[in-house]
């Protein structure tokens, strides 16, 4: 098999080199990607423009309704969707629906973007002068996304782009094509006017062709730090409006008082989910006082007795890291760690999963004892690693959160609610989570985050993604009363 680009409506090859995607559970070769070269961007690009002007001409209340249906049509495909996610990014099926569910959740939010996208205005701003705020739509936008999450990164963007009337193009990882193609073929089904959505396959020359083409207005990003910045500064660069989404280190804080058996759970299910490799996994946990010796027990007991394997079988908890470069720069840096003078209390490194030898399986792995400059405490991993620290009290919890570069997620376990309030009012990080692992905004919240974790001013989802995908017009009018027609 081999995936095309959607242009116009229609499925066209690539010009460019090919990649495999593999089976990340057990190395089948399941397709070839054939990259985009910078004709093949500016076809699609082109395409994407000439349908710009009838589309933003079509009233918000005649777009949404191919949302509806698409959120129909993803309602009844989830079981095949979360089949395709399985077998290209590795997570389990149940990990796979639930990132559909919380796609799905922003198409029902879109939908609400006739409400959205109201103005405002003011009557005798000066006599005899109104003035009046609309929202337009920018053009063509893209988004870039990632292999985590192929089925609800999209839709983070996807839904509010084109019911603002933009049209839209996505560009997913070359690692996790299948799922886009089916996303676009899905959306294709309601009807969509050809040109309004389409899909680019490609590597770096194709981001860099999208960000340079003039006639992209809008760059959404998710990926790693180093290259969010680079997306970024290139698109500001051009003159483009974007928003990066960077990596993470996620700090759970644990006091004594909190419940242990709920905070473990949730804390392995925070770190080891979808194989630690979400921006919200939790890779940092930090005890305070007393509660450092009975965590340290029960996660290490919790991550030994996870049951990894092929995320397509029911028994199985926690799939396999995206492919073997990836397993393979995690056991380094847990070595270089260990090397520096960490501690494994639970080694993952050379775990196998029977009947799956060629598969990119990392167990979950717990370092503790980290040395203040360790690679291990200051570096995203994107993998099931999860580091221990102790600290005595909650301010010194709270310092240790707010001195790291990053500021996607922060949570804190407790029962005391003081505590909670000080945590919340003072840790600095976008999302914040009480006594949750995963702290996931809504879709009607903006999916936020601070430091090396965000370049931009909108973040994705609610009204941020309305915002982002408009553009601001202000009228200011005068009509003299001489000019009246005497009827």
């Amino acid at each position: 098999m081999e995936t095309r680009n959607c242009c116009n409506g229609e499925w066209l090859a690539g010009t460019g080199a090919s990649l495999d995607v593999i089976n990340p559970a057990t190395g089948e070769l399941l397709a070839q990607v054939v990259q985009s070269t910078a004709d093949d961007v500016d076809a699609v690009v082109s395409a994407a423009q000439d349908a710009f002007e009838n589309w933003r001409r079509t009233p918000a209340t005649e777009r949404i309704q191919y949302l509806f249906r698409y959120k129909q049509v993803l309602e009844q495909s989830i079981d095949e969707l979360a089949q395709i996610i399985s077998s290209e990014c590795g997570k389990t099926l149940g990990e796979a629906r639930g990132e559909l569910r919380r796609g799905i959740e922003n198409v029902e939010m879109a939908c609400g973007a006739p409400a959205l996208l109201q103005g405002y205005n003011s009557e005798d701003i000066a006599a005899g002068i109104d003035e009046h705020l609309f929202r337009q739509p920018l053009g063509v936008v893209t988004a870039i996304t990632p292999f985590n999450f192929p089925g609800m990164i999209p839709l983070w963007f996807l839904p509010y782009a084109v019911a603002c009337g933009n049209c839209f193009i996505l560009k997913p990882s070359e690692k996790t094509p299948l799922t886009a193609v089916r996303l676009v073929e899905l959306l294709l089904e309601t009807g969509l006017p050809e040109g309004v959505v389409s899909l680019l396959h490609g590597n770096g020359e194709t981001v860099s062709a999208l960000i340079q083409h003039p006639k992209v207005r809008a760059i959404s990003f998710v990926g790693s730090t180093p290259v969010a910045r680079e997306v970024y500064a290139e698109a500001a660069r051009h003159g483009k409006r974007v928003q990066c989404q960077g990596g993470a280190k996620n700090p759970l804080v644990i006091l004594p008082d909190a419940d242990l058996e709920m905070t473990t759970q949730i804390v392995a299910d925070s770190a080891f989910g979808c194989a630690g490799q979400r921006c919200l996994a939790a890779s940092l946990a930090i005890t305070v006082g007393d509660a450092a010796a009975p965590f340290r027990e029960s996660i290490s007991s919790a991550a030994s007795d996870r049951v990894v394997g092929c995320g397509q079988e029911t028994s199985v908890e926690m799939g396999p890291v995206i492919n073997q470069a990836s397993r393979t720069r995690l056991t380094e840096a847990i070595d270089a760690g260990v090397a520096a003078g960490a501690t494994c209390v639970v080694d993952g490194r050379e775990r196998t999963v029977g009947g799956y030898e060629q598969g990119s399986f990392l167990f979950p792995t717990i370092v503790d004892q980290l040395p203040e400059e360790s690679p291990l405490l200051k570096n995203e991993l994107f993998g099931p690693v999860l580091g221990l620290m102790e600290v005595s009290s909650v301010d010194a919890a709270i310092e240790m959160v707010n001195s790291g570069r990053f500021g996607n997620m922060a949570c804190l376990f407790t029962r005391d609610g003081a505590a909670a309030r000080k945590f919340r009012y003072e840790v600095q990080a976008g999302n914040v989570g009480i006594n949750l692992g995963v702290a996931a905004p809504m879709a009607f919240f903006p999916f936020s985050g601070w430091g090396d974790s965000f370049f931009g001013d909108l973040h994705a989802q609610g009204r941020h993604g309305v915002e982002f995908y408009t553009e601001t017009k202000v009228v200011v009018e005068r009509w003299p009363a001489e000019w009246s027609r005497k009827f």
